[in-house]
């Protein structure tokens, strides 16, 4: 079905009356959250978009290179002294998740294995594609936890940035524009968004530019150029993607089952937040970087919130990206283990 103009005015306008009171309470992400809010409604009224897929890769880049901007040497080799402390609480995530989606399968609340399938955090689209061959799971239902969650860590995680943020200082008087920057910067990001849609690996354009653009800057000394109204249509764009995600229908299918899903989240996010109590506690740890570097995805609004925020960005990113790379290699080998042990599980109906 051809997009509609219309509708995607309607889109943009009702984003930006959405944006603006969440901008003038300088909510963290406002510019992320306005267009996912605004997308939302307009996807459950039957709204018929979709960003495609050429832009929405770019906007994955665009937020990569946002991060890799941040990265230096020294930080590097501070994240690399802590990586067991990372490993270790990625681990206790990924068991907490798997033990929730365990409860899930077990109950009457959905069908078969979706509920294991739905709780992993932080690879969204990856756990959605690998749902889709899995036996005795609703794909549908796998999508809407997974982008609930997602939703909801963003909601959440802002409004604690909101009231946790230490003050931000004084703007000072806006850089002048450099242009070749921005030619080049620009190039970079199309070049890796390409590059990340043929890669076989879910948010295959952030990864790439994260890593690539730090590459860049460290081994050739470029700064990267990213202007704010250039990561602000970045920001719209993964708003727009994620809420365009929820549909009448798929909330119609998930009616039953919706309170579970959202008591599971919730307490996955409670024990997320529960962990990131121990490293403020043991190791002094800020505890707006604590609570950001452990919430449960997805990855790149948490780091268009984290940006905002003025807490350690490098160590929030190694954080996710760990995570989100062991949920890859993980994730599906444990949902498949536990599924065989809930072979017996009649399905439920979709309706």
């Amino acid at each position: 079905m051809p997009p509609n103009p219309r509708s995607w005015c309607a889109l943009v306008l009702l984003s930006a009356l959405v944006t603006l009171p969440l901008w003038l309470l300088s909510l963290p992400a406002a510019l992320l959250l306005g267009p996912m809010l605004a997308a939302i409604v307009l996807g459950v009224q039957g709204q018929r978009l979709a960003v495609p897929k050429p832009f929405y890769s770019l906007a994955q880049s665009l937020i990569g290179l946002m991060v890799a901007a941040s990265i230096s040497l020294p930080l590097l080799s501070h994240l690399l002294a802590d990586l067991g402390l990372y490993l270790a609480v990625i681990a206790a995530v990924l068991l907490a998740s798997s033990l929730l989606g365990w409860q899930l399968a077990r109950g009457p609340w959905l069908p078969g294995t979706t509920g294991l399938w739905g709780i992993y955090p932080g690879a969204a689209s990856a756990m959605v594609m690998m749902a889709e061959s899995a036996a005795n799971a609703d794909v549908r239902l796998v999508a809407l936890m997974q982008y609930l969650r997602v939703l909801l860590v963003a909601l959440s995680a802002s409004a604690v940035a909101h009231w946790a943020a230490p003050v931000a200082p004084e703007p000072s008087a806006p850089l002048p524009l450099d242009l070749g920057g921005l030619v080049v910067t620009l190039a970079l990001a199309l070049a890796l968004s390409w590059l990340g849609r043929r890669a076989a690996l879910p948010s295959g354009p952030f990864l790439l530019a994260m890593v690539l653009g730090a590459l860049v800057q460290l081994a050739g000394g470029y700064q990267l150029t990213l202007p704010p109204w250039l990561l602000g249509l970045a920001y719209a764009t993964l708003g727009w993607h994620v809420g365009l995600g929820f549909t009448r229908s798929t909330l119609k299918t998930a009616r039953r089952a919706l309170l579970p899903m959202l008591a599971a989240i919730g307490l996955l996010m409670a024990l997320c937040a529960g962990i990131g109590y121990l490293l403020v506690h043991f190791l002094a740890i800020d505890p707006l970087t604590a609570y950001l570097a452990t919430s449960p995805g997805g990855m790149d609004a948490i780091a268009i919130i984290a940006a905002g925020s003025g807490v350690d960005l490098p160590f929030v990113m190694a954080m996710q990206t760990l995570r989100f790379l062991l949920v890859l290699l993980l994730g599906p080998p444990l949902a498949r283990f536990l599924a065989r042990r809930l072979e017996g599980k009649t399905p439920l109906s979709g309706g």
